[in-house]
């Protein structure tokens, strides 16, 4: 939980979620929870955002935005509940919309240059998401910048389309080094102590 405290009027509590079992026995908590979080977050001069704040249910296939994931319940493979979180839309298309605006300001400069500028882009955004199940969204992306900068390359030399079969993927991300780090990582409950090991608590998904 994040609050940013001030005894000016207009402060607001942010990076809150609370999670309350399914349970029909414990709807009576929804209501009590709210009121309470009102109750502490007064006595620390803080508001609470209204328009921001959301009650989800999760059971009626509801989700929830939480630090830029998208929050649902889906059954796996063993037909049992779980999590799922992807990243949020409108964050993949501010990546790609910052993207596209150093593909057009470095139209005519060498793709060194735009390589220079999207790689530290490309590599905060896979560093932050890459602990969801953001498979399909890497894939997205990571075709879409290919395919940018085939044409950049396509154009420098005069020519049409991509040139799919002139520039291959080791020369794109090995000679003019292009950021290549899509893999996701799982997450890993740390152990109790009587179980404790020194694995991290993050695991390449490979």
């Amino acid at each position: 939980m994040t609050i940013d405290v001030c005894p000016a009027k207009g402060c607001f509590a942010d990076d809150l979620i609370v999670l309350i079992n399914w349970h029909p026995s414990n709807n009576w908590l929804v209501k009590a929870v709210t009121r309470r979080i009102k109750e502490e977050l007064e006595k620390l001069q803080v508001e609470l955002n209204q328009e921001k704040s959301k009650v989800a249910d999760l059971t009626k296939g509801e989700s929830f935005i939480f630090l830029g994931f998208e929050f649902r319940r889906i059954r796996s493979r063993s037909g049992k509940w779980r999590p799922y979180y992807t990243p949020k839309q409108e964050k993949r298309k501010k990546l790609i919309t910052e993207l596209q605006e150093i593909f057009s300001k470095y139209t005519s400069q060498p793709v060194g240059k735009i390589i220079e500028e999207i790689n530290p882009k490309l590599r905060g955004y896979c560093n932050y998401y890459r602990i969801g199940q953001s498979a399909r969204c890497f894939s997205y992306i990571r075709q879409w910048v290919m395919k940018k900068v085939c044409r950049h390359l396509q154009r420098a030399r005069g020519r049409s389309g991509f040139g799919w079969k002139r520039w291959s993927s080791a020369y794109i991300y090995e000679v003019l080094g292009l950021y290549k780090d899509y893999k996701l990582k799982r997450y890993i409950p740390a152990a109790g102590p009587a179980e404790r090991t020194h694995k991290p608590c993050y695991e390449a998904n490979r």
